[in-house]
């Protein structure tokens, strides 16, 4: 039995781990060379030494900031990366040095690392709301062994073997708990700052924080399928699906870049060629040119903006899989939702038990809570707590999608399920009422039905009064239960359409539908669901929302964009966010274009000297970095 002492001893072994991966290192580095450059250059300045050793210091504070650069340009041009804003800084700065405008060239380097330094900051400053949820990441897992337990890298834990959780420690795999209680910090997953408690029997989830008292917990799921895997899966890989804004600012960069070379070599000879002289002077117009043109503005702040939004989210409970399903959520115009679970809690109650004639509501029950004991489904489960006799052995059950459940029992084929599955039952009398209504046939015979009430979640209105208030008319609900109930709820919440009676084929069919239309206008779908049937229609619409991280893996896994917790209102959250990215985004592209257009032909008319240049090229780019980072501080609970 290893004691507490080695537990500490692996957490801080693991915390040395995460420090390697940092990158502030090459940070500190950069600033001790703008140091060392910087006092380089106010000696060269200076009036203390003759002049080859002041050139000699400037030399030696150029290499000092500018080789790092000067190599990296040589570097991409044996890659046929050629124009890149290291090729045009160092072409403008050696430039510079030959005509001997030495303080100049090492001053365009010092801001040029020195806006790199910043832009570091304001990168890392963005991925820290996206780091906070890797911390979610276990560090080991407390494995039970008989009477002993043995620390153990969460990786290393099969299923079915029972690990112990400590107040205080992060419950490193997802399972079942079988012994003790406690309350659970879940806002790193969620979002939600509310504890949730946990008993015997209740889910336990990878990645919460035990609060307040020691439980055993069965693992029902290997490391690399737990949810703290997926999520940090989800999050590692955001940045890699690009948005059509980032693609474009890409594809620009690379057309813009040669334009300006070329027009930065003509400045430099046309002009001369034609006036027969001034070959210094319009040289050093396109050194300023080159210094200006460069697009790193946009192709730094674009990305920034995008990954601010994603930050942003991510500290909401909100996980988008990447920037284009965020900017995608700009042109939403039809949110369409599943029913069960997503917009109402889906906690099932028995409310009423009607059997035939001669049939008791015993017997009536038992039948039903034999057969849907084959299932999980919440309806099913409601059936089973509200019977507590003995179950029968109900064989070769098959279960048919959109319609019920088939068994047999003592012989005798039973069918459980919906009006749809009754239609070929004798007697078979449909129940009128608000409620999902599950029906009972044994051999032909309808039995009667039970009736089980869903209401629904606190926020559900909400959410779509958020959707209305944000210009989505169009809040359609598609259900698998009955007319009746579906029109009710959808009419509770005051949502625009519902349509009932589905079989999962048939959601695919209507979201289909409402692409076409929305397509018409070159606008989007938006499908929120949480359960396995939703799967298809999470992949068919433009952009699909996880209801639920909670919920099924098959649904995250489908999902564009994950909701950790339970509120639908995070859905108007998230087209928040998207939209004040966008915005952002407009505005560095515009800024940037602006100033850029404006300081190229003042540079070209001799309007602008190279300390000027420098700041069109980094203090464009350090503004656009600070418009981008106030994503950071929004609140956008409001």
């Amino acid at each position: 039995m290893k004691s507490y002492d080695v537990q500490t001893d692996y957490k801080v072994k693991n915390k040395q781990k995460q420090v390697k991966v940092e990158f502030s290192k090459e940070t500190r580095l950069t600033i001790i060379r703008l140091l060392i450059a910087f006092i380089l250059l106010l000696l060269g300045s200076s009036s203390l030494f003759s002049r080859p050793i002041s050139i000699g210091l400037f030399v030696l504070a150029y290499l000092t900031i500018g080789s790092k650069i000067v190599y990296k340009a040589l570097k991409n041009i044996f890659h046929g990366e050629i124009f890149d804003e290291n090729f045009l800084m160092s072409i403008a700065t050696i430039g510079a040095i030959i005509l001997g405008e030495y303080p100049e060239a090492i001053a365009v380097m010092l801001f040029y690392e020195l806006g790199n330094v910043f832009e570091d900051v304001a990168v890392n400053r963005s991925k820290k709301s996206i780091s906070a949820l890797l911390e979610v990441k276990p560090d080991f897992a407390t494995l039970k062994l008989g009477n002993k337990v043995q620390i153990v890298d969460p990786g290393k834990v099969q299923v079915g073997q029972i690990i112990v959780v400590k107040p205080g420690e992060k419950i490193p795999l997802d399972g079942t708990v079988i012994l003790g209680h406690s309350s659970v910090d879940t806002s790193a997953l969620t979002g939600e700052s509310m504890p949730q408690n946990l008993q015997v029997g209740d889910k336990a989830l990878s990645g919460s924080i035990n609060q307040n008292g020691t439980i055993q917990i069965k693992v029902s799921k290997l490391y690399s399928d737990s949810t703290v895997s997926k999520i940090l899966d989800l999050v590692q890989n955001a940045s890699s699906k690009k948005a059509n804004t980032e693609k474009f600012i890409t594809k620009f960069a690379k057309i813009y870049t040669p334009i300006v070379v070329a027009l930065a070599i003509a400045l430099a000879i046309i002009p001369p060629l034609v006036t027969q002289g001034g070959w210094n002077m319009w040289i050093y117009r396109a050194l300023i040119f080159l210094v200006i043109s460069c697009p790193c503005a946009l192709v730094i702040s674009v990305p920034l903006s995008f990954f601010g939004g994603i930050g942003a989210a991510s500290k909401q409970g909100i996980l988008v899989k990447g920037s284009n399903y965020l900017e995608a959520l700009n042109d939403v115009d039809t949110v369409a939702f599943d029913k069960t679970g997503t917009l109402t809690k889906g906690k099932f109650s028995v409310v009423q038990i009607k059997p035939q004639s001669g049939i008791s509501q015993t017997e009536l029950l038992q039948m039903a809570a034999s057969v849907e004991s084959n299932s999980t489904h919440p309806i099913a489960i409601s059936i089973m707590k509200a019977y507590d006799g003995k179950l029968l052995s109900a064989d070769n059950v098959t279960e048919r999608p959109g319609h019920g459940l088939a068994a047999s029992i003592n012989g005798r084929t039973v069918i459980v399920g919906n009006s749809k599955s009754m239609k070929q039952q004798s007697n078979f009398i449909e129940t009128q009422t608000v409620g999902t209504v599950v029906y009972v046939a044994v051999d032909g015979q309808f039995w009667g039905s039970i009736v089980i009430a869903d209401k629904p979640k606190p926020d559900a209105q909400q959410a779509i009064k958020l959707l209305n208030n944000r210009g989505i008319e169009k809040t359609v609900m598609l259900t698998g239960d009955n007319e009746k109930v579906g029109t009710a709820i959808a009419g509770k919440l005051k949502m625009s359409s519902v349509y009932a009676d589905l079989l999962p084929e048939n959601k695919v069919e209507i979201v289909k539908e409402l692409l076409a239309d929305s397509h018409k206008n070159s606008h989007k779908v938006a499908f929120v669901g949480d359960g396995i049937n939703d799967t298809p229609v999470l992949a068919t619409a433009d952009v699909g929302f996880a209801m639920g991280g909670l919920g099924s893996d098959a649904a995250v896994e489908a999902a564009d964009i994950v909701i950790m917790g339970d509120e639908p209102s995070k859905v108007a959250r998230a087209m928040k966010i998207a939209k004040r990215t966008r915005q952002i985004v407009i505005q560095n592209i515009s800024f940037a274009l602006i100033i850029k257009i404006l300081f190229l032909l003042f540079g070209a008319l001799g309007m602008v000297d190279m300390w000027q240049a420098v700041f069109a090229d980094v203090g464009v780019t350090i503004i656009a970095v600070l418009n981008a980072i106030r994503l950071q501080f929004i609140n956008f609970d409001k």
